[in-house]
């Protein structure tokens, strides 16, 4: 296997000072992840020090390490390169990475659903050759240098997801990546802490075609109110070609029916720039279906096998945390359906996930839902504003989890009310409890709201098996 980065690639790309002689598989920040024959890159943030972990890198088989500093009990046989900056130096590879590259660079930004189209996007494009994208949720400051670092000389295609807490943060993210196409999922109002309103939420998203060069490819929304917005930045930044998807008449690429399927996926039938196509869906929900249209997009606007990309997303499954099901076996007999989305909430994609529950056939629709993050002053009201979909969605019965959580139930009638748990463990007991053969139980939260763990355990009390 070739060498991801070569000693003097780096001692070259970062400017350190270290000896040469090793090389490189791949990069790593964690040293309870990395791999044997990866580079370790210590930084240094507000709780860890990299720089402490330089003994346990060295046992788990690093190749070198990037330091800072050289501390007195560095392991003896760990190759060191010494920087000014670990974390400018993580962005220096990541360049050189992106300059030696010949991949087709895609970034996709958005309110809702960046993980799980960028998943989709890995999926479709790797039917059509090598390709690259983010681990995990990797957008922030260390996550999209750190992927565009992991980026080979081989790879045909490499997908980013770019994510912001505050204004400029996207167009940084941009400017690192360089992406030939870049792709907004949608706007909602998450991060309102952080923004006053959605036309500032919208204005920050669109920071993605600010890149030098920018995208000569964008792909927007047709569903979304801030569209106009979008394409004026778009067209401000010099973007080429601009293409929109989604369910409203006029799209590029417009989805024209949705079905479900026995097998408890769904049938999208869609028009790709005048061509009609059928693509199956292993997973249910009319947001999954959004976020294929803007695959299709993808691969249209890059003039690449739309139909062999199609045929590959029907084998794409929900992700944990964001909307896979778990078959949960009842020790009283039977099973009942868990639906994870318990990674992350805003009101969005609060109002997607209680719109699949309300299609999946049920005994009871039970719900967990934990509070909402980073909604600012406006969190009270979008709180209580979830009362609509809850009830349109028949819960039969709401747990929650959360101070926030409480303007919600103030809005609902008592005996859709189940209790208003602190812990993870009360959560557990109860439902185990009451759960009953053919109940849909809905999990979801902002991470701050601690249902993972929740999943976890339900998941193994009741030996679930994916669906």
């Amino acid at each position: 296997m070739t060498a991801l980065w070569p000693a003097q690639a780096v001692l070259a790309a970062t400017g350190g000072r270290g000896p040469g002689g090793w090389q490189a598989r791949g990069v790593s920040i964690d040293s309870r992840t990395l791999q044997p024959g990866e580079l370790f890159v210590a930084l240094r943030g507000p709780r860890h020090d990299g720089h402490a972990f330089l003994a346990e890198a060295h046992a788990r088989g690093a190749a070198a390490a990037l330091v800072a500093r050289r501390p007195a009990d560095a392991p003896r046989g760990l190759p060191l390169v010494q920087v000014e900056d670990t974390l400018e130096a993580l962005r220096a590879l990541a360049e050189a990475a992106r300059a030696r590259s010949r991949a087709l660079r895609l970034a996709v930004t958005g309110s809702v659903g960046k993980t799980t189209t960028k998943e989709m996007l890995r999926w479709a494009l790797s039917a059509l050759g090598p390709t690259h994208a983010s681990a995990a949720s990797h957008n922030n400051h260390i996550g999209v240098p750190l992927t565009l670092a992991r980026l080979s000389a081989e790879a045909a295609f490499a997908v980013f997801e770019l994510g912001m807490n505050r204004p400029g943060e996207i167009r940084a993210h941009s400017r690192l990546v360089q992406p030939q196409l870049a792709a907004i999922t949608r706007i909602a109002p998450a991060h309102l802490g952080a923004f006053p309103d959605l036309a500032a939420i919208a204005r920050a998203k669109a920071e993605i075609f600010e890149a030098t060069p920018p995208p000569r490819l964008a792909l927007l929304p047709a569903d979304d109110g801030e569209l106009p917005r979008l394409r004026d930045h778009a067209r401000t930044a010099g973007v080429a070609q601009i293409l929109t998807f989604g369910f409203a008449p006029g799209a590029d690429v417009r989805g024209l029916a949705l079905a479900r399927e026995a097998a408890g996926g769904q049938r999208l039938v869609a028009d790709v720039l005048g061509r009609r196509l059928d693509v199956r869906l292993a997973a249910p929900g009319r947001h999954l279906a959004h976020n294929a249209l803007l695959v299709l997009a993808a691969l249209a606007a890059l003039e690449l096998d739309v139909a062999a990309g199609a045929r590959a997303l029907s084998g794409f499954r929900a992700l944990s945390g964001r909307g896979r099901r778990l078959r949960l076996h009842l020790p009283r007999g039977g099973s009942c359906l868990l639906l994870d989305e318990a990674y992350n909430a805003n009101p969005a994609s609060m109002r997607a996930a209680l719109a699949l529950l309300a299609e999946l056939p049920a005994r009871r629709r039970l719900a967990v839902l934990g509070a909402m993050a980073e909604l600012g002053e406006a969190s009270e009201r979008l709180h209580a504003e979830l009362a609509a979909p809850v009830l349109a969605a028949g819960v039969d019965r709401l747990y929650t989890r959360g101070e926030a959580m409480l303007a919600l139930r103030r809005q609902l009638p008592a005996e859709r009310l189940g209790p208003h748990l602190a812990t993870v463990a009360e959560l557990e007991a109860l439902l185990a409890d009451e759960l009953q053969e053919g109940d849909v139980l809905l999990v979801k939260g902002s991470l701050a709201a601690g249902l993972m763990p929740l999943v976890a355990r339900l998941a193994e009390r009741f030996a679930a098996e994916e669906v």
